[in-house]
């Protein structure tokens, strides 16, 4: 892969009077000025039109497009996508949301 390659880190966000969500970014927004340069951060606001169309797509990849439609499973809110990868369900500690990146960045050979 290409050395300039950035991670994508997406964040499945409901609304900021939702807290899990709102400190699930927050936690990620602390951090980024670490890896800058290296990672693009999107907040998937999933009651917005462009935000919902996402949520399905990464529901559809994790789920099946049977499973959304027929069961209503969704991904979790909140959640953290890193590159399309479901990666944490739950607020992550900084210790573990950082080694989940580095992990990414190593696997795209992305250089501090």
């Amino acid at each position: 892969m290409k050395q300039n390659e950035k991670i994508i880190i997406e964040v499945m966000y409901k609304a900021d009077n939702c807290l899990p969500c709102f400190y699930m970014d927050e936690t990620v927004r602390e951090i980024l000025p670490k890896y800058a340069g290296r990672v693009d951060y999107r907040r998937v606001d999933f009651l917005k039109k462009k935000g919902k169309k996402r949520f399905l797509e990464l529901s559809y990849a994790l789920f099946g497009e049977e499973n959304v439609r027929a069961n209503c499973r969704v991904v979790p809110v909140p959640s953290l996508f890193i590159d399309g990868e479901l990666i944490f369900d739950a607020i992550p500690p900084v210790f573990e949301l950082e080694a989940a990146i580095e992990a990414a960045m190593a696997d795209k050979e992305i250089k501090g």
